[in-house]
C-alpha cells in the first residue's frame, strides 16, 4: 500500500482546512500516541449538502456520501495533529458512527461505512478498525451523520 499521501491523490481527494469547531470544544486532542477526533458533520466548503433523517427524506446512497464527506473532514483533522504527516499514522484504532433516522431505520452500519470503507483505502490494513454505528433522533445542524475517530501515530 501506498503512503497515505498518495492514497489520496490517487482517490482525487484533496483535504480541506479542517472544519472549525462549532461549540465549546477542541478538534482533536493527541494524548501519547492517540489522536481523538471531535465528531465531524459533513461540511463541504463550509456548506452543508446533506441534511435530514434516514428512513424519511435522505437516502442511503447520499447519506454513505455524507459519512465518507465525515471522514474526509476526520482526514483533515488527523492531518493537522500530525503536523500534515499523515505517514505518521499506524492505525486507525476506533470509529464512531451517529445516524440521524426514523425509529424504523435499521441500516446504520451501511451508512457508517462510508467513513469506514474511506479509512482503509487510506490506510490499507491499518485503516480497519474497531466501530460503532447508532441512530439518533436528532444531530447538530440536522445532519443525518457524524462521525469520530481514535487513531495511533508515531512520535
Amino acid at each position: 500500500m501506498s503512503d497515505p499521501a498518495t492514497r489520496l491523490a490517487e482517490l482525487g481527494i484533496t483535504l480541506p482546512d479542517p472544519p472549525a469547531p462549532a461549540a465549546n470544544y477542541v478538534p482533536f486532542v493527541v494524548s501519547g500516541s492517540q489522536v481523538f477526533i471531535a465528531g465531524q458533520v459533513p461540511f463541504v466548503d463550509g456548506e452543508l449538502p446533506w441534511k435530514g433523517h434516514l428512513g424519511k427524506d435522505v437516502s442511503l446512497e447520499d447519506a454513505q456520501a455524507a459519512a465518507r464527506q465525515c471522514g474526509i473532514n476526520i482526514l483533515a483533522q488527523l492531518s493537522k495533529a500530525c503536523g500534515g504527516d499523515l505517514g505518521r499514522v499506524v492505525q486507525c484504532v476506533k470509529l464512531g458512527g451517529f445516524v440521524a433516522c426514523t425509529p424504523d431505520f435499521t441500516d446504520q452500519p451501511k451508512v457508517v461505512n462510508g467513513a469506514s470503507d474511506l479509512m482503509v483505502e487510506v490506510f490499507g490494513d491499518a485503516g480497519r478498525h474497531a466501530r460503532f454505528a447508532v441512530g439518533a433522533p436528532a444531530l447538530p445542524l440536522g445532519v443525518p451523520v457524524e462521525v469520530d475517530a481514535v487513531f495511533e501515530i508515531r512520535s
